[in-house]
């Protein structure tokens, strides 16, 4: 009788745990042909958040990202942007990536193509990580360009070793003439919470060894960080710069996760709430040298933003600044392949005049593996409706905790909801 009794219990109340709009972001995928102090302590998060679907200011932006169902090992992104209003000297601007990557969830070791009507014209980019030993490399090469000017033009390679508390590296010209390497080399170590980092880019200086003497080619970073690395889990970091001897930075990233009602007759009765993800940044840059390069160059300045994702289909976003301040608003359909637009506003308070940009995307390279009613959990601030407490996340075949996910175990839980890696 008990068991007949069991049997007929009402499911426990179920909060919908939806898919980020966009996760990984496609910068992660490049990640390994750029220094690691370029994107860690919160870089590249924030450059996300205050760059991802504000379009310039009457401006349109249309990116289609395919990957073909019998090969997932490649894809290609092509992109055109250009001015609303016909302009003589603004064109149309329209590229294409196509991309080979040896493992489909290892963004680490590809090749890719890079074709454009602007310079470079024809681009080959392309790394090899080896996650057992930690080193890698990797290099670019413009192959077409309508002009050489530099060194650089010829070509870039790089190396580098990672683990999960250590990343240094350095890149070089091989065609220079030998007095411009290395061309950059950073260090970055963590230890706990705490992530310090130097690099050198050198600008300054001759070739007899004062480049490295000179303050003006360092820049040194060290910064805070809080959360498994998880988007279930909030995280936070805080970081300060001081850049190149000139500048000094001062920014944090904080990645909320919340839990808010919904009464939605299109859902179970047992649906109660609904996941949401919020995220807040702020980055101040002041001049701490008394060199005025150019009148028109302010000292200081600063720049807050925000995201608000309500569910799988709409992201609200804000930024504002000394200068303007932008609103944009994206729509996304989880169709295969998924459909996204958005529509931004902003606001330049030195004219007095507000424009709008338009952004279209259509992706399939970054699928959700989970849906609308697929990943489901409970409550987590205790009410009357909170009958199961840390149970159900029926992802896969077994049931995750909310204690599993407090304790970094995440091997239930859809990949792109996973730290990205054990790569600091």
């Amino acid at each position: 009788m008990g068991n007949w009794f069991s049997l007929n219990e009402p499911p426990p109340p179920m909060v919908l745990v939806p898919p980020l709009f966009d996760f990984p972001p496609l910068a992660a995928r490049t990640r390994a042909l750029e220094s690691s102090y370029n994107v860690l302590f919160g870089k590249l998060a924030l450059r996300c958040l205050f760059e991802d679907y504000f379009e310039q200011a009457r401006h349109f932006s249309t990116r289609i990202m395919l990957k073909p169902i019998d090969d997932p090992h490649v894809d290609l992104i092509a992109s055109v942007s250009g001015p609303l209003d016909h302009k003589p000297e603004e064109n149309i601007v329209g590229n294409a990536l196509f991309r080979w990557q040896s493992d489909v969830y290892d963004p680490h070791t590809f090749m890719e193509v890079f074709v454009s009507n602007t310079d470079p014209v024809l681009l080959m980019r392309s790394s090899a990580y080896y996650p057992k030993y930690g080193f890698g490399a990797f290099g670019f090469a413009p192959l077409l360009l309508k002009k050489r000017l530099s060194s650089e033009d010829y070509g870039v390679m790089g190396l580098r070793y990672g683990s999960s508390n250590l990343s240094i590296g350095a890149t070089l010209m091989p065609f220079s003439l030998g007095d411009e390497f290395p061309k950059s080399a950073w260090l970055v170590s963590k230890v706990g919470r705490l992530t310090a980092g130097v690099q050198y880019e050198p600008q300054f200086g001759t070739k007899d060894g004062t480049r490295y003497k000179n303050l003006a080619n360092w820049s040194c970073a060290i910064g805070y960080g809080l959360g498994s690395g998880s988007l279930l889990s909030p995280s936070f970091n805080f970081c300060l710069e001081f850049a190149k001897s000139s500048q000094f930075i001062a920014s944090f990233y904080q990645h909320v996760v919340v839990q808010r009602r919904v009464k939605n007759p299109l859902e179970e009765k047992e649906v109660v709430g609904i996941t949401n993800y919020i995220d807040f940044g702020f980055e101040l840059q002041t001049r701490v040298d008394d060199d005025k390069t150019s009148s028109n160059t302010t000292d200081s300045t600063f720049q807050v933003g925000a995201s608000w994702q309500a569910n799988k289909n709409f992201l609200l976003k804000g930024k504002a600044g000394p200068l303007s301040s932008s609103i944009a608003l994206a729509f996304k359909s989880w169709w295969k392949p998924s459909f996204t637009f958005s529509i931004s506003a902003t606001r330049d308070r030195m004219v007095g005049r507000t424009a709008y940009g338009f952004g279209i995307r259509v992706d399939n390279i970054r699928e959700a593996s989970y849906e609308r009613a697929d990943p489901n959990f409970v409550m987590l601030t205790p009410n009357k409706e909170h009958l199961a407490e840390g149970i159900h996340w029926k992802i896969g075949k077994r049931p995750v905790l909310q204690s599993d996910v407090d304790s970094g175990n995440f091997d239930g839980i859809p990949r792109e909801l996973r730290p990205m890696g054990k790569i600091l």
